[in-house]
């Protein structure tokens, strides 16, 4: 491990204990997830914590070759475009900073490729990403939610996944760092989290956008009612 692997592991660290984070696989008791070599990782959102608290529990070995999606219109000067690309390795995404956070069973208002990004650019970055032997971290809801629910996924998850089947599309449901940084606040609130990585979905040749999207979407929304930590640490 060289350097820059050690300040990293030593960053993931710090990201991990400042957000209580408690790792686990699906249905096991706290047992260690396993990664695979390449992925999209995709999750509910719900704070500005979401992206680099997934970063963090990624294996040293795969954190070079993982891009994190992040709005641009956040991340995307000064500092914070410094750390989210130069630490993180975040792609950066435009996106539409009036859409609304859409409940399950409503059609959003408008049509995107991406997230939230408008533009087919966007989504030809990630699948050149993808084709590059990197893995993507994703937000489908394309916006920060209230943390309890998961909101109607966009297109661009479904787009990702048949661009390349053979990838294994992975569920992560993020649990209580809503409430570690809520929207609006700058200062870590210390209570538990927990992040739990489900089993890989890979799209079937003939299912639909809809279908798939549901699908997805319903893995975290099933995790997401079960009951969650929050207690202070």
């Amino acid at each position: 491990m060289n350097v820059a692997q050690l300040l990293k592991r030593g960053l993931s660290g710090l990201i991990t204990t400042a957000s209580g984070t408690r790792l686990s696989a699906e249905g096991s008791d706290g047992e260690a997830p396993e990664f695979p070599p390449q992925a999209i990782y995709f999750a509910n959102h719900s704070s500005h914590l979401d992206f680099v608290t997934l970063w963090a529990i990624m294996p040293t070995a795969l954190q070079p070759k993982v891009r994190p999606i992040a709005a641009a219109d956040y991340w995307g000067s000064g500092i914070k475009r410094s750390v989210a690309t130069g630490i993180f390795n975040a792609h950066l995404v435009h996106r539409f900073k009036d859409r609304p956070h859409t409940p399950a069973g409503a059609r959003p208002s408008r049509q995107t490729d991406a997230g939230s990004s408008p533009k087919t650019s966007q989504l030809t970055g990630m699948t050149d990403i993808l084709d590059a032997g990197e893995s993507l971290i994703i937000f489908p809801e394309g916006t920060r939610g209230p943390g309890d629910q998961v909101a109607t996924f966009q297109a661009g998850l479904y787009r990702l996944a048949k661009h390349a089947p053979e990838v294994p599309v992975v569920p992560v449901t993020l649990k209580n760092l809503n409430r570690i940084l809520p929207k609006g606040e700058a200062i870590p609130v210390p209570r538990l989290s927990q992040v739990i990585v489900h089993q890989p979905l890979f799209v079937g040749d003939n299912e639909s956008q809809e279908d798939f999207l549901s699908r997805a979407r319903g893995v975290l929304a099933a995790q997401l009612a079960t009951d969650t930590e929050g207690d202070t640490a």
